[in-house]
């Protein structure tokens, strides 16, 4: 895949979408395996506008929900920074995100084994993830649907000069 030039006052990495459609309440969940490139897509394409919703920064399940139902309640748009591997577990978001009225955006993070454990040997401390946490991701991944509930789902992949994401 080659990186397309932006329109004008387009959101980096979102077709056809400009800065003022992309903070009217919407959830976004990011989907992919550690490593993958996450949580740097995040503070590249939506620290200024998206609240982040992210279980290794809360610690809580408990936590995560108070946060998510605050994003709702304010209309507030916000971005689910976890692995999100399983539908089960997206479902979660998408329904309370669609009853209170959200566009929902899924950004699958292509799976990269390689890239993502060399990523992740990169990190320092407690953020590294142990390689067979990271494999049994992998196999435990269901590749995201629309039927699931979302509005756009894109694909993203890293290339030789960043994110590149398709349709």
């Amino acid at each position: 895949m080659s990186r397309l030039p932006e329109p004008p006052g387009a959101v980096s990495g979102r077709p056809n979408c400009r800065d003022s459609d992309a903070v009217d309440m919407e959830a976004v969940l990011l989907i992919g395996i550690q490593g993958s490139g996450k949580s740097t897509f995040y503070r590249e394409r939506f620290f200024d506008t998206h609240v982040r919703i992210n279980l290794d920064m809360l610690r809580t399940r408990s936590r995560e929900k108070i946060l998510l139902q605050a994003c709702l309640a304010a209309r507030q748009p916000f971005v689910v920074d976890n692995t999100n591997v399983r539908a089960a577990e997206r479902k979660v978001y998408i329904e309370a995100a669609k009853a209170a009225g959200f566009k929902v955006v899924g950004y699958y993070f292509v799976p990269d084994a390689g890239g993502a454990l060399r990523r992740n040997r990169a990190r320092q401390g407690r953020k590294a993830v142990p390689v067979p946490g990271v494999l049994g991701t992998l196999k435990r991944l269901e590749p995201p649907l629309p039927e699931e509930g979302f509005d756009e789902l894109y694909e993203v992949e890293i290339g030789a000069d960043g994110f590149v994401v398709s349709p």
